[in-house]
């Protein structure tokens, strides 16, 4: 049987690796976008973001780590009110929180490439 996946605009996939973050704040985080979501009416409709949680990006620095598809977006020190941020600004209004990101790709930017 061919699987089913609902319309999403975002994918929404966060590390809960323990090198990411080894006190579980990854997977709290995880645990709380149900709600979170719901909040900022992305849970269905136009915007909805569809979550996931991933066992290593391999960037194990500066965790948790976020990645919105499709947009190539990668953000890093991912706290409770840095993903609240994301949530309002990125994935409600389209607005990138530059000061998050580390990486933009595929044909993005990437901090240490800078001029």
């Amino acid at each position: 049987m061919k699987p089913k996946i609902s319309h999403y605009r975002r994918h929404l996939l966060l590390c809960v690796g323990p090198r990411c973050t080894q006190d579980g704040q990854s997977q709290e985080l995880y645990d709380s976008l149900g709600a979170r979501f719901k909040a900022a009416g992305l849970q269905e409709g136009d915007l909805r973001v569809k979550r996931s949680r991933v066992s290593c990006f391999a960037a194990c620095k500066g965790g948790p780590i976020v990645c919105v598809q499709p947009d190539g977006v990668w953000y890093y020190n991912v706290t409770s009110a840095n993903m609240d941020r994301i949530i309002d600004e990125h994935l409600v209004h389209g607005r990138v929180v530059q000061e998050l990101v580390f990486h933009q790709g595929p044909d993005g930017i990437c901090d240490d490439d800078a001029p």
